[in-house]
């Protein structure tokens, strides 16, 4: 950690224009106000990592004031027009057209020469029972730092003297001995805003700090959980777990949320009368798996060739942020893995019916693409456990079966599989495998349950032990590979709909579904048939079964 703080051009400029402001509301009769850099950009800067986003504090007045004060300062004769680039008038004019203003905060948002800024008043804060909104005033440095959400965002850089505040006396203590911790009693402090619960996760996480024993009790306290549910909307919920899974440790915060008992706080459906709670006490196994299986693509561990074979064919682009960021919200549903439909009072046609894309819906309010994603995850888990156990688990049954012509994997029945399971079967198979690998400790599966299903009756919750399971996956997905299967859900028709039309002299209708089923499946035993007549004269053949005559 560094001890002082040095400034980027960027920054220095943007600090001279602040002071050059103050000395302007100076020479106009004002009261000079107390700037300052504040919270995480000085803590980052202490890290030695780059931040494009500042917050600054004034001492005297509301960033909604001083902001319109730089922009009148800008505008001024006073200044020379040289001294400053147009970027920073150009930005600032948004102030008064378009504000940001929180009607709690008095915050002002704008653009400076690239860097995100906000501008607001110190103040102290004053909290209702039933709300995270806190009754604002004006405040001293003291006091805003005390009402933070820890020691190390409470670091304050004071823009005239150029030295770093300690107002809490633990930040710069805490920083060094890489500690979370709050400025007042942690109790209060979660139990007034309990998003700070969310937050010191995900900075936890972040920067790699572990969080003082003490918070992590207050964190862990039901009541502070039932604050959590009702004083928190979803929506921020739902953005504070997208930064965790979006941050370079999501394991780390998947794990902290496992162990202080925040499962069934953060991924839970709100409407009432909701009284379902998901059985967590394998998931930390999925959660383990899906970092190992990552680190192995990154190179960064050395494991199990099989782990390898995995990660090499589920996570095709491991460094692509999108893929990584998939995969572990996937993770976050596993301890909801189990097909049951969540009642609704709304249209089926609207909304999903398995519980983990409800939840994930209506929980964290997860867009609609995952929401789609997480729904299918679940519907199609026993059928790729299924398709994977025909290839695999029963290898002799395969052999005696002559279509397959002595094959372990069918090119027809995997090809129509993945191409049923669509662009993301990739992040399906791992959540079918995160399912599995949780449970894989039981090898009757008598106890294990998956969600609130404590009882599973189905077949395909009873797993072998971890390593022959890993040893399944990768020998069925090497299979697909050997066949060309990657890809099956890309495959291009080599017949289209007016060719199979005329070589059965009958006008599209429903029927052409089930031909182009019959072209795509030949396709599949036919690979390397470039010419499309022995997949018309399938068709043709087998023109009975598509009611036609």
């Amino acid at each position: 950690m560094k001890k002082s703080i040095q400034l980027t051009d960027t920054e220095a400029t943007l600090r001279q224009l602040l002071l050059d402001v103050s000395n302007y509301i100076v020479a106009n009769g004002g009261q000079r106000p107390e700037l300052r850099f504040t919270g995480g950009w000085v803590r980052d800067k202490l890290l030695g990592h780059t931040s494009k986003d500042i917050d600054i504090s004034i001492s005297s007045m509301t960033g909604y004031k001083f902001g319109n004060l730089v922009k009148a300062f800008l505008e001024s004769s006073a200044i020379n027009n040289t001294k400053y680039c147009q970027e920073i008038l150009g930005g600032l004019t948004k102030i008064e057209a378009n504000p940001e203003k929180s009607k709690h905060l008095e915050t002002v948002t704008t653009k400076i020469l690239g860097l995100e800024v906000d501008l607001v008043n110190l103040r102290k804060e004053t909290y209702v029972v039933d709300s995270r909104n806190p009754i604002m005033e004006f405040g001293t440095p003291e006091e805003d730092a005390s009402r933070r959400d820890s020691t190390v965002n409470a670091l304050f850089y004071n823009l005239q003297t150029s030295e770093i505040e300690d107002f809490t006396g633990r930040g710069l203590q805490d920083m060094e001995l890489k500690l979370l911790k709050t400025p007042m009693s942690p109790y209060q402090t979660f139990k007034d805003d309990p998003l700070r619960v969310l937050r010191t996760i995900r900075f936890a996480s972040r920067l790699a700090y572990r969080i003082d024993q003490a918070d992590e009790q207050a964190m862990s306290e039901e009541s502070i959980k039932e604050a959590l549910r009702l004083k928190i909307s979803r929506e921020r919920v739902g953005v504070e777990v997208i930064k965790m899974l979006r941050g370079p440790s999501p394991h780390a915060a998947l794990s902290l949320i496992d162990r202080l008992g925040l499962y069934n706080t953060i991924f839970t459906n709100p409407s009432p009368g909701w009284s379902e709670m998901a059985n967590t006490q394998h998931w930390h196994i999925a959660y383990d798996q899906l970092l190992a299986l990552i680190s192995t693509r990154l190179g960064r561990t050395n494991t199990w060739v099989s782990s390898q074979v995995i990660a090499n064919i589920l996570l095709k682009e491991p460094r692509d942020p999108e893929e990584v960021y998939l995969a572990w919200m996937l993770c976050c549903f596993v301890p909801w893995a189990q097909p049951k439909v969540a009642t609704s009072n709304s249209s089926a046609s609207k909304f999903p019916k398995s519980v983990a894309a409800t939840v994930a819906r209506e929980g964290i309010k997860a867009d609609s693409k995952i929401t789609k994603i997480i729904q299918e995850a679940v519907l199609y888990l026993p059928n790729v456990i299924m398709v994977k156990g025909e290839a695999i688990d029963q290898p002799d049954q395969a052999v005696k079966d002559s279509k397959r012509k002595q094959s372990s994997i069918s090119r027809e029945l995997h090809g129509k599989a993945i191409r049923q399971w669509g662009p993301h079967w990739r992040s399906t198979v791992i959540f079918a495998l995160l399912v599995q690998i949780s449970h894989a400790h039981n090898q009757s599966g008598a106890s294990s349950s998956v969600g609130h299903q404590r009882n599973p009756t189905n077949s395909y919750f009873k797993y072998p032990e971890r390593q022959g399971l890993l040893d399944s996956y990768a020998a069925w997905l090497s299979g697909l590979m050997r066949l060309d299967l990657l890809n099956a859900h890309q495959l291009k028709p080599i017949v289209n709909g007016t060719q199979i039309s005329d070589a059965l002299a009958a006008k599209p209708g429903p029927w052409m579904k089930k031909a182009l089923d019959i072209a795509f499946a030949w396709q599949l035993r036919n690979p390397d048939e470039r010419s499309p007549e022995g997949c018309i004269e399938e068709i043709v053949q087998r023109k009975r079964e598509l009611d036609l005559e």
